[in-house]
């Protein structure tokens, strides 16, 4: 996964290569090889800042959850006790400090030593936030009152690593950054894929260890390439995880994503509440709740628990309208995955809906699990050491990655370049037609993408131009 130096320079003419026929078929391997040679180079030259980006912040959010547990132990950790007062008592301790905002949902403590988490929306806070009341459920103490986000109710240090990763805390036009890269990460993969098998055909010994172990016995550029090339075999398969379920939730590419998955009936069910889709009551979006007494949340867990909400992590939503039904949601991310919710009638105290996740459709299933596993959370801690390891190696990648571009760049008076201009003319039309298609296809899915190969073209064609002229001065 070379990051060579442009194979065109300025005013540099291309190597002369020994006489083949265009329609042959090493003319046309060769062809393959520019073309993957130099969309590699100029996606990896400068699409690499923001996957660059990408990786050092998502390895920040990796390690957040030790350090948001120690930052917030007061609130998250109390001594643990067999004794569990009713939710009600805990919800009219949080009532009693007068939160701000109105009361939205409540997290039973999950595990011994735990707190409760009573949720309220409020004016001014962003999209997913709300005010969250922590309360010892022993002894009903409120032990302090921070803001959380999403369902997975991460709190202020996780919130904004997760921003700094998703958006670089500019809000909704930052989130263009993380598009791009994700939209280019699996090009630039699969493309030094292609890069690397190539060079590794052309030694004499094919031996298959060289294809995930850096050559030994060279200095220079060729071992910046070896180790490059090496460990971007290694990370090759959590490039393309990575990359596809990070356009999940992008901006554009994601909106195309959740229309595919509709057409298809791929989408994740969502429980009917009267009053359109709820997904995980993360917030009431407009309109007022109906009043609710503390003494109903424990009625509704009852009913929910028999109706075989089972998940110690869940979270209990008040009705949307007044007559509406609550919401019991399982939030348990990890495996196995515990995402069930029903919808209970207070009032007559029974289940008027439910959603069951053995009952997903399985690309629903694939891209619940694709997302906990993006997050660090499917498979715990040692979820976040695969992540946290993944994320240093491809650091590593890209800089050798400019480093080999430094040394070979232009200015440094290095050796001709690599690969020459026109290798897209010498492939055959029908592999032509079919690389077209391709990239309009791929560019409709994921606009930064095509967007980007544009901009690929029209420098790539100015430098031709300026190369062209300069020759022309020089005759």
């Amino acid at each position: 996964m070379s990051l060579v130096s442009d194979p065109t320079p300025e005013g540099t003419a291309s190597p002369p290569t020994a006489p083949t026929s265009p329609t042959s078929p090493t003319a046309r391997r060769s062809a393959w090889k520019g073309l993957a040679l130099r969309l590699h180079f100029y996606a990896g030259l400068l699409v690499g800042p923001f996957i660059l980006v990408a990786a050092v912040t998502g390895v920040l959010y990796a390690l957040a959850p030790q350090l948001e547990s120690w930052l917030y132990d007061e609130q998250l950790h109390v001594p643990a006790t067999s004794r569990e007062l009713p939710l009600a008592d805990q919800v009219a301790a949080a009532l009693a400090t007068n939160p701000a905002g109105t009361l939205d949902a409540v997290r039973p403590a999950p595990d011994p030593g735990d707190t409760t988490r009573v949720l309220f929306t409020q004016e001014g806070l962003g999209e997913s936030e709300r005010r969250t009341v922590f309360v010892d459920p022993g002894t009903a103490e409120v032990r302090g009152e921070l803001v959380t986000y999403g369902t997975s109710g991460v709190l202020p240090l996780r919130m904004t690593l997760d921003q700094l990763h998703r958006n670089l805390l500019l809000g909704e036009p930052g989130r263009l950054y993380s598009e791009l890269a994700a939209s280019w990460l699996w090009v630039v993969a699969l493309g030094g894929l292609v890069l690397w098998v190539a060079r590794w055909r052309a030694r004499r010994a094919r031996r298959a260890a060289d294809l995930v172990l850096p050559e030994r016995g060279v200095k220079g550029r060729r071992r910046l390439l070896g180790r490059h090339g090496a460990l971007g075999v290694w990370l090759l398969l959590g490039m393309l995880f990575l990359s596809a379920t990070g356009l999940t939730w992008s901006t554009y590419a994601g909106a195309g994503i959740s229309e595919i998955r509709a057409q298809l009936g791929w989408s994740t069910p969502a429980l009917d509440t009267g009053g359109g889709e709820h997904a995980g009551h993360s917030g009431h979006d407009g309109g007022t709740p109906a009043p609710v007494r503390p003494g109903q949340f424990d009625s509704v867990l009852s009913v929910a628990r028999t109706a075989g909400i089972d998940a110690r992590q869940l979270e209990i939503g008040v009705p949307e309208e007044a007559g509406g039904p609550w919401t019991v949601t399982e939030v348990k991310r990890s495996w196995p995955t515990q995402v069930d919710a029903v919808a209970v009638d207070a009032g007559s105290g029974t289940v008027v809906d439910q959603v069951r996740f053995a009952d997903y459709p399985f690309m629903a299933k694939l891209a619940r699990w694709g997302i906990d596993a993006h997050m660090g959370a499917l498979f715990g801690v040692a979820n976040q050491v695969v992540l946290v390891a993944f994320g240093l190696g491809l650091v590593a990648v890209i800089l050798l990655g400019y480093r080999m571009w430094w040394v070979r760049r232009p200015a440094a008076g290095r050796p001709a370049p690599l690969v020459g201009r026109g290798q897209f003319r010498a492939l055959s039309q029908p592999a032509g037609f079919a690389v077209v298609l391709a990239a309009v296809a791929i560019g409709w899915l994921a606009p930064l993408f095509g967007l980007g190969l544009l901009a690929f073209l029209l420098l790539d064609a100015w430098r031709g131009y300026r190369a062209a002229q300069r020759g022309s001065a020089a005759r």
